[in-house]
């Protein structure tokens, strides 16, 4: 009988496929700190963001088969090392790509009309500064005829400009994988529609996008900074539901304050779980906790894919 710590929680369902298995299923949180002495009771370990496996673990953990993450990324999770001490790790890219992608277009409505901004101020002032707040938010814009630049499309980027093309948006993309000339996009459950993207460079998709949105992993240094934001269309914007520090956000912050970008969406950022609090006060930020695979159906969908992945592995 294998044992299984799910550290930062697994969807009932995805429990109870793997309790139906045999499998013995721990959904308490252990701390970080305390995580290498309780491991020696477990064969396997599911993380989502919050848990690290670093090497340093790893090493202390030696009884571990297998590391699971609950989602897209694995930069929590030092990959190459554990495999290298044989130690199977495995994700679920798919299951979260339709929340993700949606809840980029949760936060292009919410700036295009200064929602972020009117959410603060209507229930201070909105029995007092109707009229004043209703013209201070007049001038919001569609996002049908605009165009979303889309920086990385795997998985992610692919839902994302298929929401944008159902709008009546122009998708540019970019990504060093091979990018498809069309989209299939599915209507009534039947009619299916082949729309074009356009593959582009970073500089051509900067240059040219109303709105950018980034759906890469965690890099050495940040893939929008100062420069970046210099070559975007005056007034562009910016939606961030991948990773923190992939945006410079005190680069961010000035073009904002400088009026370069008209608003950003952040669900992601660089102190997790302490953001900045000139971030969290802006009015020109759409802010979200890191919630982007935080639906009832994704979960589902990664409780389910992960408990069959652990399954397949111990049943080899």
């Amino acid at each position: 009988m294998f044992k299984l710590l799910a550290n930062d929680g697994i969807d009932p369902i995805g429990k109870a496929i793997l309790e139906k298995a045999g499998f013995v299923v721990d959904t308490q949180t252990v701390p970080q700190e305390q995580l290498a002495a309780a491991l020696q009771n477990y064969d396997a370990l599911t993380v989502r963001s919050a848990t690290k496996v670093r090497k340093e673990l790893i090493d202390a953990c030696p009884n571990l088969k297998l590391i699971g993450r609950g989602g897209v990324g694995m930069d929590n999770i030092d990959v190459d090392y554990a495999r290298s001490k044989g130690i199977a790790v495995v994700n679920t890219p798919a299951a979260s790509s339709l929340s993700v992608a949606e809840l980029v277009f949760a936060h292009l409505f919410t700036g295009v009309r200064f929602l972020q901004d009117a959410n603060r101020a209507m229930p201070s002032t909105g029995a007092t500064q109707f009229n004043d707040l209703k013209k201070a938010y007049a001038k919001g814009i569609e996002l049908r005829g605009k165009t979303i630049g889309i920086i990385g499309f795997g998985r992610i980027g692919k839902e994302t400009a298929k929401i944008a093309l159902g709008l009546g948006m122009d998708v540019l993309a970019y990504d060093f994988s091979p990018i498809p000339e069309t989209l299939p996009l599915v209507f009534s459950g039947s009619i299916e529609v082949n729309l074009p993207v356009k593959s582009v460079t970073l500089e051509t998709l900067i240059a040219e996008s109303d709105f950018i949105s980034l759906h890469v992993p965690f890099s050495d240094k940040p893939i929008l900074g100062a420069t970046e934001f210099a070559h975007m269309k005056n007034g562009a914007a910016l939606v961030n539901c991948s990773r923190g520090g992939t945006v410079d956000e005190t680069a961010l912050l000035a073009a904002l304050d400088s009026g370069k970008l008209a608003f950003a969406g952040l669900d992601v950022f660089d102190n997790e779980p302490t953001p900045r609090q000139d971030l969290l006060s802006h009015p020109k930020i759409s802010l979200s906790p890191h919630i982007g695979a935080s639906t009832n159906e994704a979960q589902e969908r990664i409780g389910t894919e992960l408990a069959q992945l652990i399954i397949d592995h111990f049943n080899q």
